[in-house]
Parts: structure tokens; C-alpha cells; sequence
């Protein structure tokens, strides 16, 4: 086997023969970071930067790693002197998955088999940007040759949606849905809650001064949400808290935050506890899927998130969280209601999610999150919930990506990787080959498309 060829990822004949079943399946991508402005405006990009490194904090992350100065990875270099920045060390990221799909991207969409290095990045330079002038290498133009039948971007309440309108009319082919994304609302700890409530009064003419009209402002964001395509809300949440908290209780802990009372750590769960059970009910009656991320500790270095801001490569995940006490409450309040989408950032809690949604028929697993979303991560993720739990209720791929160009080396690396996990399991007696073709192609495809009702 050499790099990236026909069997990458491939380890068994039966391996080859599922992948060969599912390579072709369009892409659903439930949950991604896509720019929506730059899909409707399609004006392509100029360079190889720009599709690969500008948005990508896993890039900086290991370009950091390997010691280039931040000049030239978020600062004010050139687009062409940051390229050849990363380019002198890719070679030294092999073994991590940025490394893989930079090559894929620029294997399945370039047509560049050569390595990324030092001696290459000047020729890989000069070829992209000669291709991304073209056409057929704009935004709308690759998501069709990528086969992306639907793409949910992450949207804050306030979002007025204009450009996702636009999509329904002028992105030909591809199904593009906003995706509700509640964490503004739940984080009442966080430095910019109020400055969202007011944002919410502006956006929907509800007076968000007490909690009555800023839940209000809250459905009506669902609504109008839900009239545009919606099928999912997405909260990410440190540690999940949920237990009983009354409507009183809430409204007393936001006039407190309103009014720049600290709030105690008991007030803040409560405020949580509460929001979390409404949203749920809001999704329950729109029959959205309720994604929960959770065990990201974000912004962790504030070095980088005092100069850059959130999604900076500081964030860092942390295994010491009650999930089980932290999510009782909620899974048995909505037991048979809705379908719920357990993630975590820590393969440590793979077993306890594993086993909740073994006990619960309508909550699931999804897919191997954030640092868990390479080779190993999956291979170990997939095998884990297919053993515990059932690899059929398994909830299929997303992207998680602000690269559009990567869309489809993400799903192949996932594709591969489960056609790789199933094909062992018919290699070693466990299963059919025609049983396993189903099962591959119903994790790949079908499930998420049921799942999310697209």
C-alpha cells in the first residue's frame, strides 16, 4: 500500500468491497462551519492559502507546534509567505490528520499527487492558483462535483438568515439548511450574554429586559429558523446540567445577570438546567434533532484568545465531568420525544454516552468529534459503539469543517475508516458480506438522512 493510493485506509478484500459500495453515496453533512456568504456569492478563492490555512485552527495548531511564528500563521504576512511557511512543515505533521487531508484535498481536487514540502510548495502554489481561477472551482460549482446533497451550517439565533433565502434560489443542487446553535443563550456565565439578549430584542421586536420576553424572543428565533429549512438545534456545553428548575426560579437569575449581579455556581446550572429543557421542548415541537457537544473547555489559552479571539487553536478537552448525573434529568424528561445527539470531546466518555443511548431509543451517538476525527479516532469510536451499543443507530458523518474545499476528504477518511472497522468484522466471521454491505451503507447514507429528516 503506498500513500493515499486506491486502498488507503483499506486493510481487508472485504474492506475494499464495502468502501467500493459506499464511495459514491452523496454527502449529508449535518453539522459543519461552512461560510454561507461565500456559497451564495460564489466568487471562489485566490490561493491555496485561503482554501486551506485562513480559516483552519487545526493548521495553526501544528504550525505552532513545529515553531513558525504567529506572524505567519494569523498575522499580517502574505497569503503566498504563510504557504511556504506551512509547507516547510507538513512533512514534520505526517502521523496527524491534517497532514492527510491537505494531501487528499489536494490529490481529489487538484490533481496533486506530489508530497507538501519545502521544495514542492512553490510548484503547488503556482498550479492551485491557477486552477481556483477557474469555474468549475468556485464554491457551488465543488459542492456539486463533491456530490453534497445537504449541508447545515452553525448559525446564532440572531442570524437573520438572508443569505440561506438566497441559497434556495441561487445554490443549484445542493440543499442548504441553517442550523440553530443555542449556546449564546445558555452560557448566562459568559462575559457577552447580555449583549446577546439585547441582539435578540433587535432581531425579533420582543422586550428582552425581563426573562418572559427574552424566552419569547427565543421561540420566535426557532420559528423563524424552522420556516427556513432548520432540522437541528446544536449547543455546546462544557458539562451538562439538568435537573428540575422552575420558570420562576430562571426569571430570577436573569433579572440578577441583567442587572451585573455575579452569579453563584448553583444559579448558574439552574439558569442552564432550565434553558436546556426549553429548548428541548422547542425542538420536540418542531421535530428537530437536539445535538449536545460536550467537554470542550474553549479559549483555554488566553494568550491566543486575548490577541485572536474564539476558534484560535486554544481550546482543549477535559475529562473530569459528571455526564451520566449531568444528563439523567434531561434524557428521561424527553425519553421517546425527539431524538438527541450525544457528542464529547473525550474518547473517556465514549461509555457513558454509549451506554445512555444504549438504554434510550431516541438518543444517539455522534460521530468522533473535533480531536477524535481522524483514522484512530474513528476506527476506536466506531468499533466501541458498534460492540456496546449498535453501529445502525450510529448517526453518520459530519464535516465540522470551515473548509469547503476538505467536505469531501473528510467523508472519504470516515467512509473508508467504517468500511475498514465493518470489513474486519467480516473478515473474522462476524457477519455476513451482504449483512455488512447494508449495515456500511445505511451508517454512511440512509441513517443520517432518516435521522435528520433531509
Amino acid at each position: 500500500m503506498s500513500f493515499l493510493d486506491d486502498d488507503y485506509l483499506l486493510e481487508t478484500e472485504a474492506a475494499k468491497t464495502l468502501y467500493d459500495a459506499i464511495a459514491d453515496r452523496p454527502i449529508l453533512d449535518p453539522h459543519n462551519h461552512a461560510d454561507i456568504v461565500e456559497i451564495v456569492e460564489n466568487e471562489g478563492w485566490a490561493d491555496i492559502w485561503e482554501v486551506q490555512g485562513a480559516t483552519d485552527h487545526y493548521v495553526w495548531s501544528m504550525m505552532r507546534k513545529r515553531g513558525v511564528d504567529e506572524e505567519l500563521i494569523t498575522g499580517d504576512a502574505s497569503n503566498r509567505e504563510k504557504w511556504t511557511a506551512f509547507a516547510e512543515v507538513v512533512p514534520e505533521i505526517a502521523g496527524n490528520p491534517v497532514y492527510e487531508w491537505l494531501h487528499l484535498d489536494l490529490k481529489r481536487r487538484f490533481g496533486i499527487d506530489e508530497s507538501v514540502s519545502a521544495e514542492t510548495a512553490d510548484e503547488i502554489w503556482e498550479a492551485t492558483r491557477e486552477q481556483l481561477a477557474g469555474d468549475d472551482m468556485r464554491p457551488q460549482e465543488l459542492l456539486r462535483e463533491m456530490n453534497v446533497e445537504v449541508l447545515a451550517t452553525t448559525d446564532n439565533p440572531t442570524s437573520q438568515l438572508e443569505y440561506h433565502e438566497r441559497a434556495v434560489d441561487e445554490v443549484e443542487g445542493v440543499d442548504v439548511r441553517p442550523t440553530w446553535r443555542a449556546d449564546p443563550a445558555v452560557n448566562v456565565q459568559k462575559a457577552g450574554f447580555v449583549d446577546f439578549a439585547d441582539d435578540l430584542a433587535e432581531a425579533t421586536e420582543f422586550d428582552t429586559g425581563d426573562f418572559d420576553g427574552f424566552t419569547s424572543a427565543l421561540a420566535a428565533t426557532h420559528d423563524y429558523f424552522d420556516e427556513r429549512g432548520c432540522a437541528a438545534s446544536d449547543l455546546g456545553i462544557l458539562e451538562p446540567v439538568s435537573r428540575p428548575v422552575s420558570e420562576e426560579r430562571a426569571a430570577e437569575i436573569y433579572d440578577e445577570r441583567r442587572t451585573g449581579e455575579s452569579l453563584t455556581d448553583r444559579e448558574i446550572g439552574d439558569f442552564q438546567a432550565y434553558l436546556l429543557e426549553f429548548i428541548g421542548e422547542l425542538n420536540v415541537e418542531k421535530g428537530w434533532v437536539t445535538q449536545l457537544h460536550i467537554g470542550a473547555l474553549r479559549d483555554y489559552r488566553a494568550e491566543l484568545y486575548d490577541e485572536l479571539g474564539a476558534a484560535a487553536g486554544g481550546d482543549v478537552s477535559i475529562g473530569d465531568l459528571n455526564v451520566a448525573e449531568g444528563l439523567d434529568y434531561y434524557v428521561d424528561r424527553f425519553d421517546g420525544e425527539g431524538e438527541i445527539i450525544l457528542y464529547c470531546v473525550d474518547p473517556g466518555h465514549y461509555p457513558t454516552l454509549t451506554t445512555i443511548a444504549r438504554a434510550y431509543p431516541n438518543v444517539s451517538v455522534g460521530p468522533a468529534w473535533w480531536f477524535n476525527d481522524s483514522p484512530f479516532g474513528m476506527d476506536h469510536q466506531l468499533d466501541y459503539v458498534g460492540s456496546v451499543d449498535l453501529l445502525a443507530n450510529h448517526t453518520g458523518m459530519v464535516s465540522d469543517s470551515r473548509k469547503l474545499l476538505s467536505f469531501d476528504s473528510r467523508f472519504e477518511m470516515f467512509r473508508r475508516t467504517l468500511a475498514n472497522v465493518v470489513g474486519k468484522k467480516v473478515e473474522r466471521g462476524q457477519m455476513p458480506l451482504d449483512v455488512a454491505e447494508d449495515l456500511v451503507d445505511h451508517v454512511a447514507y440512509e441513517r443520517p438522512k432518516e435521522l435528520y429528516g433531509f
